[in-house]
Parts: C-alpha cells; structure tokens; sequence
C-alpha cells in the first residue's frame, strides 16, 4: 500500500507540473500573439512595409489597396499618445511611381525606400533602384539617389542600415527566374561599395529570400524565404552573426509565421513589426502587425 501511495503521490505531483508547464506556454504564447496595429488608423486590408522612427513618434508605411498598381508612402505622426489621421509622406507621390518598403537609419535621421522615378539623369529604371531621404526637424528633405555602384538594371528593394552604414538589400537574380538573393554593401570612407551576395547559410540555390532586417550592431538579421520547409507561402527566419560568419538561419515559428505569407520584418523598442498577406478573389488582403520581440530566444 505504501509503494502505490508513493506511485500515485508521485504521478500526481508529475500531472501537476505537466499542467503548470503546459498553462505556462500556453500564456507564453497567449502573450505573444502578433496584433493588427492600430487598424482604425494605419493597417487596413493593404498595407505592409511597416516602420517608425526610434522615438516612436513617426510611423511610415505602404499602401497598396490589396494591388500592386499604386503604391505610396504614408506617414503618422503620434500626438499625446495617439497616432494621427494618415497622410501622404511628402517625399512620396501621388501615384505618378511606385515607392515602397521605408526603413528609418537606426539614428532616425535617414530613411531608406525604393523607388521607379527617374534617375538623376532622367534615365528610367527598368525595375526600383534605392533612395534615401533625410529627416531635419520635423521635414522631409528632397530624396537622393544612392548612386549606380549599388543601383542596377535589376530591381533591388528592402534595404536596411546598420550603424555603421553597411546597406543590406535585396537584389533580383540576373537569370530573371523570380529568385532573389541579399546583398551586403559596406559603407568605407564614406562611400558605398560594390555590393556582394552575402551567400550560405543565408541565400540559397533553390528559393527566394528578401526583405531583410539588419539589427543596429549587425549581431542578426531577420528575413523572409521561401524555403518549403516553412509554413507558409514565405516565412520570417533569423540569422545570427557569430564568429565572423552567420549561423544556420532559424524559422521564427507560430505564432509570427503562419500558413499564408510574413514579409517586411522591422524591429524596434523589443517590438517586431512584420506584414501578413493572404491572396484573395481579387486582390490581396495585407495587415500590419506588431508582437513582444526577443532575438536571444532563437540563439
């Protein structure tokens, strides 16, 4: 009787602790479940490229109605708390081009988008080349071009800076066969350089990565592919710079990935912003969203 009062004292004790660490997670998760951002006021059914400055208190996006045929910049400001009614960012345009995907300099004072506007020398470009445009005050300066060492024939969009002003983008393979790789170009002497793939375990042979997210410190980088190992149609991963190479790339999982497309990763305050799209009857429905963010937990 006193070994089945201990075996059943024990497996009680063993049910309870599988309960507390199953309630656990699940509040773990509870808790970590991506949100809509404020979608009264910035996420409707298409939006995505989410970003804002590290104070917070402006926010910048892409509104593209569900299609690809319109895209500008659209800009917040938050006042006393509050995100203020949506305006075209002044930078942008009103649909004589395309711009997409702003991403604030980790400083605030720069913020960098791709655009299909002329070139400085009228030229056309056959796909989006990237711009920048500088924040003095509360304005908006003339945009600038970032100049034909990192700019090509081929579209290259989602760039990202680090501190120290290395450029990280994506590029679109010259085999024109729909994959796409990252680029790095390291900012030297004030000037960018020639841009390189920055290869394996990153960029693969077989699918598409894009949009990537370069941490201040270039301790990570958050990306999406289209590995088929992941959920969805394409999912977030992240890779850590770790003895002078990246580590083998991490899904970043359920909740943040799901069965339909994570893209446009951006990171600040311990928040992870990211668009969500899922294809419908005639246009895709896109919404940005915002969750509780540590990077060490995929180390």
């Amino acid at each position: 009787m006193y070994l089945i009062s201990n075996f059943n004292s024990m497996f009680l004790k063993i049910g309870q602790v599988i309960i507390f660490v199953c309630f656990c997670h699940f509040l773990t998760v509870a808790q970590n479940t991506p949100q809509i951002i404020n979608s009264k006021s910035i996420s409707g059914v298409g939006e995505f490229g989410f970003t804002c400055s590290p104070n917070e208190k402006i926010a910048l996006w892409v509104k593209s109605g569900g299609k690809r045929d319109t895209l500008v910049i659209m800009q917040a400001n938050k006042v006393k708390g509050k995100w203020s009614t949506p305006k075209l960012a002044s930078f942008s345009n009103n649909g004589q081009w395309k711009d997409i995907d702003p991403i604030f300099s980790p400083d605030g004072k720069v913020v960098y988008f791709q655009s299909n506007r002329p070139r400085p020398d009228g030229t056309d470009a056959n796909g989006f080349d990237i711009w920048a445009v500088k924040l003095l005050g509360n304005q908006w300066a003339e945009p600038y071009h970032l100049g034909m060492v990192l700019n090509t024939d081929s579209s290259e969009s989602y760039a990202s800076v680090a501190s120290n002003g290395n450029l990280y983008f994506m590029k679109e393979n010259e085999n024109k066969q729909g994959n796409s790789d990252i680029y790095i170009s390291k900012f030297t002497n004030y000037e960018y350089q020639l841009p390189t793939n920055v290869g394996l375990p990153i960029n693969t042979l077989a699918f598409r990565e894009s949009n990537p997210f370069i941490a201040p410190d270039e301790s990570y980088i958050i990306y999406f592919s289209s590995d088929t190992t992941g959920f969805g149609e394409v999912d977030l991963f992240i890779s850590f710079h770790e003895h002078g190479k990246w580590s083998t790339p991490k899904n970043l999982g359920h909740p943040i990935n799901s069965t339909v497309a994570e893209f446009c990763p951006f990171v600040n305050k311990k928040k992870l912003y990211f668009t969500r799209q899922e294809k419908g009857p005639d246009r895709m429905i896109e919404h940005i969203y915002s969750v509780d963010f540590d990077p060490n937990l995929y180390k």
